[in-house]
């Protein structure tokens, strides 16, 4: 399995996305509702990828996913024409927070939602789905940004805004929940995020919730002192073999000290 090869560098924290030399322009891009994907890309994509709601937590929604029944799954990973597509697998710590937003919509519902490396668009769809009443999603890769209107279309969820640029380090948006699934891989990322979520819960005393099947990187990182664990997943057969065995996905509430805050 050619993909298993940039999974497994995701899982050891070395992973470093490959720009798509055609979509290099698009990367500070914003797509709104109705906006139409470029027939080219959703050609490809929709050729290239599985429909798939199974081997996953929430089997009510439907992603559009690289799965082994697909050409690029065998093929080698330089083939594959645009940025390296870590949005095409749907990650346990995603899926735990996708789950537990389905589970309780109180969480969303009524809020605003900003969806943190989004990938697919799986937990922006829940929270559509549980009623939020404002969703963004954020991801580097605007072939990520395309796949999630895909998702939408298969989901009957009207497209949410999106947008694809680093927002890491920026001025604090004003967001009343923040999610975050299996983005802990890399320490200088992790420790970027740390002070970035910080700086939104001070500011603007922003909710944030951190989905993580329990990553080395994660586990050591200081921001781990900080979470209340909210609820944990035991993970599904198909997902625990695309994961190196990880086995649960854990539910997190990020609640810094205030000795953290001042600093």
């Amino acid at each position: 399995m050619a993909f298993s090869s940039w999974k497994q560098l995701l899982l050891l924290g070395k992973a470093c996305r490959r720009g798509g030399p055609a979509l290099r322009w698009k990367r500070c891009c914003h797509w709104s509702a109705g906006k139409s994907l470029d027939p080219e890309v959703r050609a490809f994509l929709e050729e290239n990828t599985e429909v798939t709601s199974s081997g996953h937590l929430t089997p009510e929604i439907r992603l559009r996913l690289l799965t082994p029944r697909c050409r690029f799954w065998r093929e080698k990973p330089d083939l594959w024409p645009y940025g390296d597509p870590f949005w095409a697998i749907y990650w346990p710590g995603g899926q735990a927070l996708s789950r537990y937003i389905l589970d309780n919509p109180c969480v969303v519902k009524g809020r605003s939602v900003l969806d943190l490396g989004s990938g697919c668009g799986a937990t922006a769809i829940a929270a559509v789905m549980s009623g939020a009443s404002q969703v963004l999603a954020n991801d580097i890769d605007p072939i990520a940004g395309m796949a999630m209107i895909l998702n939408c279309e298969l989901n009957h969820v009207t497209p949410f805004p999106i947008t694809i640029k680093n927002i890491i380090n920026s001025e604090a948006g004003k967001w009343d929940l923040i999610v975050l699934g299996d983005m802990f891989y890399d320490e200088q990322l992790a420790d970027d995020l740390h002070h970035w979520l910080r700086k939104c819960i001070r500011i603007h005393e922003t909710e944030v919730l951190i989905g993580d099947p329990g990553r080395h990187q994660f586990l050591s990182h200081s921001i781990h002192n900080q979470l209340c664990k909210v609820i944990e997943y035991s993970l599904p057969e198909y997902t625990r073999q695309e994961n190196n065995g990880l086995t649960s996905s854990i539910v997190w509430s990020y609640q810094p000290s205030n000795s953290l805050e001042s600093r």
